[in-house]
């Protein structure tokens, strides 16, 4: 799929995860350095794609993501170093966030159809919101179009109702 950085064209590696199918399993490095998957967070989960926490955009995110989703887990992917994510949720208070880093690899990228694989951001995720029942069932998604916009926040708590 296309999305846009400021206007300039970048291509996905592939689509979001179907609403209705069950999420593929993952393995991401925490801010601890511990591998973890989709078994580490049981429960109605939130996971959301950037490009990378140290932008205004995504820290924006994980700011209203962290206030709104009281009672979810919300896991916060990015290429991000884990110690990255560490210093950003604990600068910023963030103690609803998981951050997960894909530095060991790109597969969870590739496998959620997230993977830029040209312009400006290659080789780092678009942004997007994917949020999994309880049984990890895909019932909600989103490919943010402008990669430098803002989820609809809104839309994404809504799919819990």
């Amino acid at each position: 799929m296309q999305v846009t950085l400021k206007g300039r064209p970048c291509q996905t590696n592939g689509t979001l995860p179907k609403v209705g199918t069950k999420a593929k399993d993952f393995t991401l490095v925490d801010k601890s350095l511990n591998e973890k998957s989709l078994k580490d967070f049981p429960g109605n989960k939130l996971i959301l794609t950037v490009p990378s926490l140290d932008t205004g955009v995504c820290l924006t995110s994980a700011k209203k993501f962290n206030e709104l989703a009281k009672g979810l887990t919300v896991l916060f992917v990015s290429a991000d170093l884990p110690f990255a994510g560490a210093r950003v949720c604990g600068s910023e208070n963030l103690t609803h966030v998981h951050t997960l880093s894909m530095m060991a690899n790109r597969e969870f990228a590739a496998d959620y159809g997230v993977l830029l694989t040209d312009g400006p951001l290659k080789g780092l995720s678009a942004r997007s919101v994917i949020a999994l029942d309880e049984e990890n069932k895909v019932i909600y998604t989103e490919l943010v179009e402008e990669i430098s916009n803002e989820p609809d926040y809104e839309k994404a708590i809504n799919a819990f109702s």
